[in-house]
């Protein structure tokens, strides 16, 4: 295997982190760090191996397996408010047109003032929807009675756990085996 290989190949070891309790610090994004970011936390001692990949990188002095789940040692504390970000907007709304109710990708998703700005709505949680392109167009500038356009939902400002509950909804296109257990333990288990 040539070095360009090899490094493509090491690219997909990407190391799930968790907080210090055991809970990934973010699901939507993942919270995942490059190999190379993990092993400098490794050498930092800044974090607990949990669980490595069947893989080595090596140096002159030393061989290291791969990690694929860290814990960090100290506990970060979540953020009280998400941030007002067209993804977390997305991301409340399920990435689902609140006018139509079809979900998309997120890069087929715009965002929609409930409330137009040239009517005094404001770019805040409470006055923007999810819309495909679409709904976007056919509500233009007016007013949701107005067009027989009206959001499913009513906008509002979500709690940080409840993004982090959207977010366990959509995975990554690539998740380990080994982060089975820290991605989804907290869930309710069927009977």
């Amino acid at each position: 295997m040539d070095v360009h290989t090899s490094m493509r190949s090491l690219e997909k070891c990407p190391a799930l982190i968790l907080n210090a309790d055991y809970r990934p610090l973010s699901y939507f994004p993942l919270s995942l760090w490059s190999w190379q970011d993990a092993v400098k936390a490794i050498f930092r001692e800044s974090v607990v191996v949990i669980s490595e990949y069947d893989r080595t990188v090596r140096s002159t002095s030393c061989e290291l397996r791969l990690p694929s789940v860290l814990a960090l040692k100290e506990y970060i504390p979540a953020a009280r408010t998400p941030a007002f970000t067209r993804f977390n907007v997305f991301l409340r709304d399920r990435f689902t047109c609140q006018y139509c109710g079809r979900p998309f990708k997120a890069h087929n998703l715009t965002f929609d003032h409930v409330i137009p700005r040239s009517r005094g709505g404001r770019t805040s949680w409470d006055n923007i929807v999810a819309a495909c392109q679409c709904c976007n167009t056919a509500k233009g500038n007016r007013m949701p009675n107005q067009c027989d356009l009206k959001p499913l939902y009513s906008p509002r400002q979500p709690t940080i756990f409840e993004l982090q509950e959207s977010g366990r909804k959509f995975p990554p296109n690539f998740l380990h085996e080994s982060w089975g257990d820290f991605l989804y333990w907290d869930t309710e288990l069927e009977e």
